[in-house]
């Protein structure tokens, strides 16, 4: 009976162990700030903070243009719980309703046709594997115990195939340099709007 720890090549893990292991591929820049891409949900489901306070989770997964295939942009929908750091959490929460609605409209309607909460069930159902033109923004948070520049991607909106179009290569070029200049700033010290607040929209 095969062991396990085995190895493809016959290496034994438990013999070279060493409790540190580096699987490589280190930070991925973000998409460029304000770049347009065609994705279709691949998991819709309720989560929560810490505190319990509930959110719905979205996973975009970027199917065009080529250079950003297979990327995964995470975005989080206080439709339901007040968002702790949310300045208005009513606002907010309006906000995040119209982007669900929105998202809804394109993969079909079938949320917004019943007055009741949707379920994992349900958003699974109706909202995944349906593509639509998402722009994509780039936030920036300085860590607080290491002050460290974090970056990484939120859904800033929505269009449907018909409305919205891809973003050119020269137009993510453009945004390349762009968002480079702004990093520089973010990390020199000059922050910009987005990484001096407390919240990503969404």
């Amino acid at each position: 009976m095969n062991d396990f720890w085995n190895l493809s090549d016959g290496e034994d893990v438990k013999q070279n162990a060493s409790g540190s292991f580096d699987a490589g591929g280190g930070n991925m820049m973000p998409i460029p700030n304000d770049t347009s891409v065609l994705a279709a949900i691949d998991e819709a489901k309720w989560d929560k903070d810490n505190n319990g306070n509930r959110f719905i989770s979205l996973r975009w997964a970027v199917l065009q243009p080529e250079e950003f295939e297979n990327r995964k942009v995470f975005q989080k929908l206080w439709v339901l719980d007040d968002e702790p750091k949310a300045k208005d959490p009513v606002k907010k929460r309006d906000k995040a309703k119209k982007m669900l609605g929105a998202i809804d409209m394109n993969a079909g309607g079938k949320l917004l046709a019943k007055p009741v909460m949707p379920t994992d069930e349900s958003m699974t159902l109706h909202l995944t594997n349906k593509p639509m033109i998402i722009k994509v923004m780039v936030w920036n948070m300085r860590d607080s115990q290491t002050g460290d520049m974090n970056s990484g991607n939120w859904v800033g909106a929505v269009s449907s195939k018909a409305e919205g179009k891809v973003s050119s290569s020269e137009e993510i070029e453009r945004n390349k340099e762009n968002s480079a200049v702004n990093q520089r700033q973010v990390g020199g010290g000059s922050m910009g709007k987005r990484a001096l607040d407390d919240e990503i929209p969404f």
